[in-house]
C-alpha cells in the first residue's frame, strides 16, 4: 500500500511585527466585472487568497500588482490600500479574507478618493 505524498506550497510570508492577534474573522468577498473597493484601509492585518477571478492590487506609492487565481496578499494594519478591485469586465472576482483582529475592531475604513 502506498501513500500519496503531501505537497506543501508556500503562497505568502507575511511579518506582522509584534502584534496581538485575538480574533480571525474570515469572509468569503465577490466583487462584480469590473467593481472596485475603492481607497480604503484596516486597522487590523488583513491575509488574503484569491479564490476566482484576477485581483489588481495597489498598497498607497508602490506598484499596482495583478493577482490571478490562486494568489496570496497582504494587507498591513493602517496601510492606505490605493487599489483592489476586479481586473476582469466581464468575470466575478471572489477572495477569501482574513482579518487578523485585536479585540473589537472594524474590519474596514473607507477614505477618500484622491
Amino acid at each position: 500500500m502506498s501513500l500519496a505524498t503531501i505537497e506543501r506550497k508556500q503562497l505568502l510570508a507575511a511579518v506582522l511585527g509584534n502584534r496581538n492577534v485575538s480574533t480571525v474573522d474570515v469572509g468569503e468577498i465577490t466583487l462584480g466585472a469590473s467593481q472596485r473597493a475603492g481607497r480604503h484601509l484596516h486597522p487590523c492585518a488583513v491575509v488574503g487568497y484569491i479564490a476566482s477571478g484576477t485581483a489588481i492590487y495597489q498598497i498607497e506609492g508602490e506598484p499596482i500588482q495583478t493577482l490571478p487565481v490562486g494568489s496570496a496578499f497582504y494587507e498591513p494594519a493602517n496601510t492606505v490600500i490605493a487599489e483592489f478591485g476586479n481586473a476582469s469586465e466581464d468575470a466575478q472576482l471572489t477572495f477569501i479574507a482574513f482579518y487578523l483582529l485585536d479585540g473589537e475592531q472594524e474590519l474596514i475604513t473607507m477614505l477618500e478618493t484622491r
